[in-house]
């Protein structure tokens, strides 16, 4: 089974919109395996974001991360990259589809309520980062009943 990075951003948690993303994500079929509430300090955010480091727009999303708690988030299961990032929808609130969390939720791109891994090798990058103790080996009892 496939995992990815999901981080529910300083104004999601503001918001309170963390039971809601987990929800969706749940009824979805996947599997949570790691979840925490955390600050973030700012070389760590940097690091989280360095291939972002050339960008104009690098510092005030960094300050950004920094504002406030963010839920940082492992979830298994099929095709879970791809599908996680059609939950959450297109970066620019604007092109996401209604039913997705930033077609639902956000309306600027600089608050735009949540960060998914964009690749399966991105997603092992942010999880080891971000969860370096590792995640919780579990498996759900409705397993059976979502995947063949």
């Amino acid at each position: 089974m496939e995992q990815t990075f999901i981080m529910i951003k300083p104004d999601g948690v503001q918001r309170g919109l963390v039971g809601e993303i987990i929800s969706r994500f749940e009824k979805k079929g996947f599997s949570l395996k790691g979840l925490k509430l955390m600050s973030v300090e700012r070389p760590f955010a940097e690091k989280h974001y360095e291939e972002l480091s050339s960008k104009p727009f690098f510092e005030g999303l960094v300050d950004y991360i920094i504002s406030g708690p963010v839920a940082a988030m492992v979830w298994e299961g099929k095709n879970v990259v791809a599908t996680g990032r059609k939950i959450i929808g297109a970066t620019k609130p604007s092109e996401s589809d209604p039913g997705t969390i930033r077609g639902d939720f956000a309306v600027e791109v600089g608050r735009n309520v949540i960060h998914g891994s964009d690749s399966v090798e991105n997603a092992k990058k942010e999880i080891a980062l971000w969860f370096p103790d590792g995640t919780v080996n579990w498996q759900s009892s409705l397993h059976s009943w979502i995947y063949e």
